[in-house]
């Protein structure tokens, strides 16, 4: 539902919604306004629908697949699970997401082991600073696949044969990336995985997923809700408490996961992916971006080197600081990006055309 008038590049911040998407969600809205339409079945089907699309989209299987609310919540669950010993050490980013940062500290402060913040070289290059950082006394590298300020990309198949090698959990937001640069959990074999829901995965806010590896499905989830227990599905029965969890990763579902609105648009936005193909949106948005580089260049601002960035994700830098008030001057001309630090974040999607290109490319030489 993007009129003509709006050039919305701003995906990394917020992903509009597909038609089929709303749809989806006013039904489950419509249907709990209705609840004798839900039988108790519906508890079970459409979470199990959303576990199997989000496992196809990162090569997994849907018992390794937990959902969750928000990527805080993973990153919070592995941080739970993992041992760290006093002294070690932590790995995250420069300037990476908070969700992603905040729970290491509190985990450092708690174990008496520290936080080790990786820099980022001119040329945007993580790899392998990662991975000569990564030693014996690291217990867990907790890392984006593209950095959420510009898009900066990391070889995260060699950072996990990296951890396994020195012992080192691997932990992962791929909230700026999933369901536009394809993901391999076999090839990269991380710890714990999360993703929020919202942005490139194109579904409902409060709504996110968690791969968790088999070593770690024994583990302690962050609450005890009722259907994460064997047998929730005899409703008459749940008096019956029990020790044993579901199988798989389900024991870390957040609570009321059955989410009659959410889920379904979840699984409509998964569907569609998965008609489009990972490796096709990311070949059609990696076109896009790298012409818009192109033609932003003669105004001033940059791009880093095409080999260390996400092809969906274009991160512009000035030659100065970045104008007063940019995002808002370009909202004025219906052109929406977003800054993140000093980088102008242009994000776009398949909803995005030449048309798009042409008004950023004006606004951009109207202001700069």
């Amino acid at each position: 539902d993007i009129p003509e008038n709006i050039s919305y590049f701003n995906c990394a911040y917020m992903s509009p919604l597909l038609k089929s998407v709303v749809s989806a969600g006013q039904e489950g809205v419509n249907r709990k306004a209705q609840p004798w339409r839900i039988i108790p079945s519906d508890f079970f089907s459409t979470p199990e629908r959303a576990r199997e699309l989000f496992a196809n989209l990162i090569n997994a299987k849907a018992d390794d697949i937990a959902i969750i609310p928000a990527c805080s919540y993973g990153t919070a669950t592995a941080a739970q699970n993992l041992p760290v010993s006093k002294g070690q050490k932590l790995l995250v980013l420069q300037d990476q997401f908070p969700s992603n940062v905040y729970p290491w500290r509190e985990l450092a402060k708690e174990r008496d082991a520290e936080v080790q913040t990786i820099y980022k070289d001119r040329n945007f290059n993580w790899t392998p600073q990662i991975l000569e950082a990564i030693a014996p006394e690291t217990a867990i590298v907790a890392l984006p696949h593209c950095h959420w300020t510009d898009g900066s990309l990391i070889d995260l198949e060699a950072v996990g044969q990296r951890c396994r090698e020195q012992g080192a959990a691997l932990v992962l937001d791929l909230t700026q990336s999933i369901g536009a640069l394809p993901f391999d959990v076999q090839s990269i074999q991380p710890d714990f995985a999360v993703a929020a829901g919202y942005k490139w995965m194109m579904g409902p806010y409060t709504l996110g997923f968690l791969y968790v590896a088999p070593q770690h499905r024994n583990g302690r989830p962050l609450e005890h809700n009722w259907i994460a227990r064997q047998g929730s599905e005899d409703f008459a029965g749940l008096v019956d408490y029990k020790i044993e969890f579901q199988p798989g990763a389900r024991r870390f579902d957040m609570g009321e996961g059955a989410n009659f609105s959410g889920l379904p648009m979840a699984v409509a936005a998964l569907e569609q992916l998965l008609k489009w193909g990972i490796d096709n949106i990311q070949s059609t948005l990696t076109n896009m971006t790298d012409r818009i580089a192109e033609q932003v260049a003669p105004l001033g601002l940059s791009a880093s080197d095409p080999k260390n960035r996400a092809g969906h994700f274009l991160g512009l830098a000035f030659p100065g600081e970045v104008p007063v008030n940019l995002t808002e001057r370009l909202a004025e001309k219906n052109v929406f990006v977003s800054v993140r630090g000093q980088s102008m974040r242009v994000t776009p999607h398949l909803y995005n055309d030449d048309t798009d290109i042409k008004r950023l490319i004006l606004a951009l030489a109207s202001i700069v």
